[in-house]
């Protein structure tokens, strides 16, 4: 899985305040645990998944605090966070582990994802199921809040799974080389949805929605859109040249679409 640099994060957690604005960005104070690979807010607290386990601030990054107790060996390799009413969920190299008291303490929570597939790269939710993607054992769901899971992956055909998001009752997979899945059932079924998807357009690393927009963000492919549910895609890289085509996040402020990447951020109003 590609690594996401820190600027990527702290330009997603700015999109959702309300008081930013595009002038001006100002790096913040940490956290110094390794690269930043996720981040994640629930009220006030702003989370940040790193090389170096799960990082806490609540003064919009004038400092940071390391909340991993119960988080150990691998599972401090954190690569996706995702937050469900009171519960934060954190997807790392050591599986999924669950904290109900804002990173105080963790547990883990993995009965039904086993061996290698404890690689979990990408978490969604929707409702009351919690959607883990891994990298080789496909998608598992939860609906108890993780405490049990089951491999969703009918007609997964690529079971490296590098992104997922939610739009609706549709659900989205993006894999490693095999381009973007389609479930309509909360898993049960998959389909491929790669028309216009070519080349290193089918290695897609994010996913973000826009009203009725479905964007990808791919390796070294670029920006992807479809306006379809995914039935068809069109690369929109005017203006993104070179490393700007290895795309690491998305995000969606209003009618502004942010493209982190390798050769900088991008905007496209």
């Amino acid at each position: 899985m590609k690594s996401k640099s820190i600027f990527v994060y702290i330009i997603i957690y700015m999109l959702v305040s309300s008081s930013f604005t595009v002038a001006q960005w100002l790096q913040t104070n940490g956290p110094y645990g390794g690269t930043v690979k996720c981040i994640a807010v629930s009220g006030i607290n702003l989370f940040a998944g790193t090389d170096g386990g799960v990082f806490l601030s609540t003064n919009s990054g004038t400092s940071w605090t390391a909340v991993n107790n119960g988080i150990t060996g691998s599972g401090l390799k954190v690569y996706a966070l995702a937050v469900s009413g009171t519960n934060l969920f954190a997807g790392t190299l050591g599986g999924v582990y669950l904290s109900t008291n804002n990173g105080t303490s963790w547990t883990a929570v993995n009965n039904g994802i086993t061996g290698s597939w404890l690689n979990v790269s990408a978490l969604d939710v929707s409702g009351t199921n919690l959607f883990a993607g891994t990298n080789g054992g496909g998608v598992y769901l939860s609906t108890n809040n993780g405490t049990s899971w089951s491999a969703v992956n009918n007609g997964l055909t690529n079971t490296s799974v590098e992104a997922l998001s939610v739009r609706g009752t549709n659900i989205f997979a993006g894999t490693n080389n095999g381009g973007i899945f389609l479930s309509t059932n909360n898993g049960t079924n998959w389909t491929a949805v790669n028309n216009g998807l070519t080349g290193n357009g089918l290695y897609v690393i994010a996913l973000a929605v826009s009203g009725t927009n479905l964007f990808a963000g791919t390796y070294r492919g670029g920006v992807y859109l479809s306006t379809n549910n995914g039935t068809s895609w069109t690369a929109v890289n005017n203006g993104i040249t070179g490393s700007g085509l290895e795309v690491n996040a998305l995000a969606v402020s209003g009618t502004n679409l942010f493209a982190g990447t390798w050769g900088g951020v991008y905007l496209n109003k």
